[in-house]
Order: C-alpha cells, then sequence, then structure tokens
C-alpha cells in the first residue's frame, strides 16, 4: 500500500495525576530522522520513543512530542528541613549580634536557603507505562493517516500515467506520418539537382533520416517503465525510492522524444510528457 511521508497525529489522556498529550508530526525525507521532545519526568522513555519510531516507520522527518499537565495531586509536594531551617536561623542571630543595625531574617530569605525545601518527587512509573501505549495509538493514527494521504497521491499517479500512456499512442500514430512529410520534403528540395545526385545514397541519406527521427524505442521504453509503475504502485512495501528512480527514466525519454522532433505537434506531446513526469516527480517526493 503506498504511504505518504506526511502526516499529522495527536492523542491525549488525562486521569488523576494529570493529562498526557501526544503529537506527532511527518515531513518527506531521505531517511528516517525522528526528533523525540520529552519532559524531564518522561526523559527515560525516549529509547523507547526513538525504537519504536523506527520500528513503525520507514522514511521521513518526524517530530514527536510529549506534554504532561499535572493535576494538583500529581504536583510536587514542598516539606520543610527545619534542622536545616534552624541552622539558618542561629547563624542569622549570630551575624545580628556582631551587626550594630541587624536587619531580622525573613521567612522568604530562609526559604530561599538551599536545603531548607525539600521537593518529595511523585512516581511517575505509571505514568510513564500510560504515556508508552498512549504513543503507540498516536503512531497508528499517524500510519493510518499516512496511508489515507499515500492512496490519494496513488491515484493521481494513476491518472496521470494514463494520460501519458494516450500520449504515447499518439506518437505512435504520428510519427509514420511526421517521417514521410519529412521524406517527401526532402525530395522536394532535391528535385532540382537530383541529376548531380546519386540514387542509391540519396536513399541511404533517407533511411539514415528515417532513422534519426524514429522514436519507436523510446515509444516502447516509456510504456514499459508505465507498465513498472503501475506495478510497484501495488506493492505492499515502501516503494519512494523506486518510483523515484523510474521518474528519471520517463523524464529521459521524454527528452529525446523532444531533441528528434522535427514536428510541432510531436513536440507539443513531448513537452507535456515532461510537464506530467513533473508532477508526479512532485508528489513522488512524498511517498515513503
Amino acid at each position: 500500500m503506498i504511504s505518504s511521508m506526511t502526516a499529522y497525529s495527536r492523542k491525549e489522556a488525562r486521569d488523576d495525576q494529570g493529562e498526557i498529550v501526544w503529537e506527532i508530526r511527518s515531513v518527506n525525507h531521505r531517511f528516517l530522522e525522528p526528533f523525540v521532545r520529552l519532559p524531564e519526568e518522561f526523559r527515560a522513555l525516549e529509547p523507547m520513543v526513538r525504537e519504536r519510531l523506527s520500528q513503525r516507520l520507514g522514511r521521513g522527518k518526524v517530530d514527536c512530542s510529549l506534554r504532561f499537565s499535572a493535576s494538583g495531586d500529581a504536583a510536587p509536594m514542598l516539606k520543610v528541613n527545619e534542622r536545616v531551617a534552624r541552622q539558618v536561623l542561629e547563624a542569622a542571630n549570630q551575624i545580628d549580634h556582631l551587626l550594630h543595625e541587624a536587619v531580622p531574617a525573613r521567612t522568604m530569605d530562609i526559604l530561599r536557603w538551599p536545603g531548607v525545601i525539600e521537593t518529595q518527587e511523585r512516581d511517575f512509573t505509571s505514568l510513564q507505562k500510560r504515556a508508552a501505549e498512549l504513543l503507540d495509538q498516536a503512531i497508528d493514527e499517524l500510519i493510518d493517516a499516512r496511508q489515507r494521504e499515500g492512496e490519494r497521491l496513488g491515484e493521481l499517479i494513476r491518472q496521470r500515467c494514463e494520460l501519458m500512456r494516450g500520449y504515447v499512442e499518439q506518437v505512435r500514430v504520428l510519427m509514420p506520418k511526421v517521417i514521410a512529410g519529412v521524406r517527401e520534403r526532402l525530395k522536394q528540395r532535391l528535385s532540382e539537382v537530383k541529376d548531380e545526385l546519386d540514387e542509391g545514397r540519396l536513399e541511404q541519406e533517407m533511411v539514415l533520416l528515417a532513422q534519426k527521427l524514429d522514436v519507436d524505442e523510446e515509444m516502447d521504453r516509456l510504456s514499459s517503465h508505465l507498465d513498472e509503475m503501475e506495478a510497484v504502485l501495488k506493492r505492499q512495501e515502501p516503494v519512494g525510492r523506486r518510483l523515484d528512480f523510474l521518474m528519471q527514466e520517463l523524464n529521459r525519454e521524454a527528452n529525446t522524444l523532444v531533441s528528434k522532433s522535427s514536428d510541432v505537434e510531436a513536440t507539443r506531446i513531448g513537452v507535456e510528457l515532461k510537464v506530467l513526469i513533473e508532477q508526479m516527480r512532485e508528489q513522488i517526493q512524498n511517498i515513503e
């Protein structure tokens, strides 16, 4: 199934400990390049997050972030270390005796002293487990979104392949008429001096000219590449790189058609083919 590299997912969960929100964004990139942002309480999850992203996604620049808002009950609890606080007060009193204009120590000054306030951290084990479960759901949603977008891109590419097939058939019908017209014009131009030319050599030159103008081989390769495109689009694996290679091959054959063309209509068809190829190339840049 065709999968796009451009997608977004968001999953959230709330309980008595707080709210967890995962957001994952992905855009096209040559390789898988994950960027993970986690709150300090969930920093230990980063290796697991990277591993799961690499297991589930093939390519793309992936921005994965977690937000956590603690409820009132889950917020860190503050506790006064009375022993340290008394030591600070005693030291302040000793200094007061040394000063003629002592200023009593203020409560906030004492609280700011290192060690007076102790923070009792909560156990985040259960929250980390819940976050890991929610991450899997967010990745599932991201993959679903990438596949939906991939189906849309695949359909657009198939439509352009059909248009290209029509143009290829037009060229097949047109080129014999073009070659015959060129031969006729050349004969007319040489009719005035044909007595001075060798008939055998003239015929050889006409054959060489027809060979230079013949694009049957290019049309055959274009049709073959289009067949391969449709086969690749049916695969159940990442196909972006293979499709990109086929775009290069299609473009090469279209360029050859334009360079060989000596007819306005054939040149126009060649340009239309190049336009369709460029449109497909832009879409394929987003395919995994």
